[in-house]
């Protein structure tokens, strides 16, 4: 059966790129209007302008995640362009592989904000409206298996996307009586600009322990961000969703 998502409004942060820009495309082809929210406008611009050339409805908006001034403007911006906003996919995120002692203090806080504080803001900012109105809706979260299983090198970033887990499932039960479904995705090794920023040694030894031999494509994770946000996943909440080609295998 095909997802039909027309009649519904998304919004999408980190679309300039990688996860963000496949779950954007995805969304759009599915029939959502959706809004994509990015740090660097120019690039979400390219990317809603993608989504036109295929025929489907997208709006480029500059947010700074981190910023919870940033993200209530772009919840305002968003209703007000497409309507109100009935899913929300949290894809920003970012990171830079180094050993646990040498993050800075700068670095540390950025990592959290980003990838921690982000998602809590963006989901603060749309799932008020949301419940106001009495309407459904759904969340996807990205996180990462790293936040499942740990990662050398990513002492602070797996510690962030950990805690976004936990968000989920926790939100998930606070909105089950909304009839908003809130659930995540944890990709393993994507091939994506941050993969590719990783020092080539990281991304060799990544591939060998991969079962399917191979890095996961961006768009492979957004049909399964774009199954969480239809009605197909009508009865799955608080779920944690690894795509990692059996990277990880932990239940």
């Amino acid at each position: 059966m095909r997802i039909d998502l027309e009649g519904h409004a998304a919004v999408v942060t980190g679309a300039a790129s990688g996860i963000g820009r496949a779950v954007t495309v995805t969304l759009a082809e599915a029939g959502a209007a959706v809004a994509a929210a990015d740090i660097n406008l120019e690039a979400a611009t390219e990317t809603a302008k993608l989504v036109a050339d295929k025929g489907g409805r997208a709006e480029a908006f500059a947010v700074d995640v981190r910023s919870r001034a940033s993200v209530e403007a772009l919840q305002r911006a968003a209703q007000e362009a497409l309507g109100l906003v009935d899913v929300v996919v949290n894809a920003a995120g970012w990171n830079a592989g180094q050993p646990f002692l040498d993050n800075d203090p700068e670095f540390v806080e950025n990592a959290v904000a980003l990838n921690l504080l982000g998602p809590i803001w963006v989901c603060r900012a749309f799932l008020a409206p949301l419940v106001d109105a009495g309407r459904p809706g759904r969340v996807v979260n990205i996180s990462s298996d790293a936040g499942r299983v740990g990662s050398l090198g990513e002492t602070v970033y797996a510690g962030a996307k950990g805690g976004v887990i936990a968000f989920t499932k926790s939100l998930a039960r606070e909105m089950a009586r909304h009839g908003v479904n809130v659930n995540c995705v944890a990709p393993g090794p994507t091939d994506t600009p941050l993969l590719h920023a990783q020092p080539q040694k990281i991304q060799d030894a990544l591939l060998r322990a991969i079962p399917l031999r191979r890095f996961g494509q961006p768009e492979e994770i957004a049909h399964v961000v774009v199954f969480l946000a239809s009605d197909q996943a009508s009865y799955v909440t608080g779920q944690v969703l690894s795509v990692s080609g059996g990277l990880t295998m932990a239940g």
